[in-house]
């Protein structure tokens, strides 16, 4: 192992006894000292970063940015060790990141999805039971998908209708309530995953045939696939299934859908905020008003409603 390997396992153990997940960033930063130990460097140099960053042709600016950041951070650790290790300079590859504007897939979508899910191909139909019911549960909650497919069985209370969730976002713990329409679907699929594999096959709540727990990228990868299959991606060569609606959309559903009934019930929803962010996870509350931007829909009723309060304080 290179020294500079041994910096980034060191680098990675500290940041998340910290509370940060770093999965992303771990896969990142192996790329980028394997690269460096392909280069015959021991030691992070600007020229090396960008060097490295730059291979990376098929990617957007913010990404490749993003990742030269990753970089910048772990060779300001690096330096503390090393006084000839250097930190490549802010502002090497400048970008506008901007957030991507959300899909908010129709009820009718929804469905055609789950119902696709359904029809997923396996001896013991454990597989098709169990994405059906994770699509479904983050299209109702609202959960990042890490927090669904980390969810162990004593996470899920199927009698109170509560989910603990354990993988929040910097190693929150947060209490989840369910429907009860929910909770009965929830029920099903344990039942299921029960009879096919036994009440003592693994702690993961989402399992597929041999007790194999669901990851985030089969998650991905399947609901790519039944996408591309109900009409919502365009075709792509190879096993690819094409650019279109992120699983992660599923989630800026559940939010928009939750604002817009409560301006359309004519709720004061900037008290309602602060409970749907807590809801939701979101470390600041900015990130649950970024949806009144980034949703016409929802700007037109924001904007409506200070129109209408105006009109009403001029009186």
């Amino acid at each position: 192992m290179s020294g500079l390997r041994d910096r980034l396992t060191e680098y990675l153990a500290l940041r998340r006894r910290l509370g940060y997940a770093l999965a992303d960033t771990e896969r990142s930063l192996l790329k980028f000292v394997a690269f460096a130990e392909s280069s015959g460097s021991g030691r992070v140099t600007t020229e090396l970063a960008l060097r490295w960053v730059r291979g990376f042709t098929q990617i957007l600016p913010s990404t490749r940015a993003a990742r030269l950041g990753q970089v910048r951070l772990f060779a300001t650790w690096c330096r503390t060790f090393d006084p000839e290790a250097e930190v490549p300079p802010e502002g090497l590859l400048p970008h506008r990141y901007r957030r991507a504007r959300p899909y908010i897939y129709s009820d009718d979508e929804i469905l055609r999805i789950l119902e696709a899910s359904r029809q997923l191909p396996s001896k013991s139909g454990l597989r098709a039971h169990a994405y059906a019911t994770l699509f479904g549960l983050l299209a109702v909650t609202g959960m990042r998908l890490s927090e669904a497919v980390g969810l162990e069985r004593a996470d899920v209370d199927l009698g109170e209708g509560v989910l603990t969730l354990r993988r929040a976002k910097l190693g929150k713990t947060r209490l989840v309530p369910v429907a009860a329409s929910t909770l009965a679907v929830l029920n099903g699929y344990a039942s299921r995953r029960d009879q096919v594999l036994g009440s003592s096959s693994g702690q993961g709540f989402f399992l597929l045939e041999k007790g194999k727990r669901i990851t985030g990228w089969s998650a991905r990868y399947t609901f790519a696939k039944v996408s591309r299959e109900v009409g919502l991606r365009m075709p792509a060569g190879g096993y690819r299934h094409g650019r279109g609606p992120r699983l992660h959309d599923l989630r800026h559903r559940f939010a928009v859908h939750a604002l817009i009934a409560w301006y359309r019930a004519d709720h004061n929803v900037d008290a309602e905020i602060p409970k749907l962010a807590t809801y939701l996870g979101h470390v600041h509350v900015s990130d649950t008003y970024w949806y009144l931007e980034a949703v016409p829909e929802l700007l037109s009723l924001a904007t409506e409603r200070l129109v209408n309060r105006s009109k009403g304080a001029g009186k």
